[in-house]
């Protein structure tokens, strides 16, 4: 048995889930998401886990963007994105592939009034759509 603990970060793994899907990410994008989706965790633990993953293989940095502002630090604020490495292991969650196609679909909306669905709103309202209709009309 090996002793000391066990290699590899539960978060890291969530990240590289979260990167798998949505590609490239800068980092407080990817705390955002991993927020919504995984057991709560500080956004310092989402940023080591970024940077150990950089170091080890797992993440890469795509690109840095440097934004002007009027910032408490600064005039300038420095946004580094993120992608998977070469040495990342996605697994495809589930969770993570759902959420994201949920995403995509709400910025994307194809809706019309033929793809709305009846819906049972519960006892006692069976006749309520044609009590409104009474009301109104």
């Amino acid at each position: 048995m090996r002793r000391g603990r066990p290699a590899g970060s539960p978060v890291r793994q969530n990240v590289t889930e979260l990167l798998s899907q949505f590609g490239e990410l800068h980092g407080y994008d990817v705390y955002k998401h991993y927020v919504k989706l995984f057991p709560k965790v500080t956004m310092r633990a989402v940023y080591y886990s970024l940077r150990n993953g950089v170091k080890k293989g797992h993440f890469r940095i795509a690109r840095v963007e440097k934004k002007t502002g009027n910032y408490s630090w600064g005039p300038e604020a420095q946004r580094v994105y993120y992608a998977l490495g070469e040495a990342a292991k996605p697994v495809g969650d589930a969770k993570v592939k759902k959420y994201f196609e949920g995403l995509t679909e709400s910025k994307n909306p194809k809706r019309s009034l033929l793809s709305l669905k009846p819906q049972d709103w519960g006892k006692g309202t069976e006749r309520l759509s044609e009590k409104i209709d009474d009301t109104l009309y």
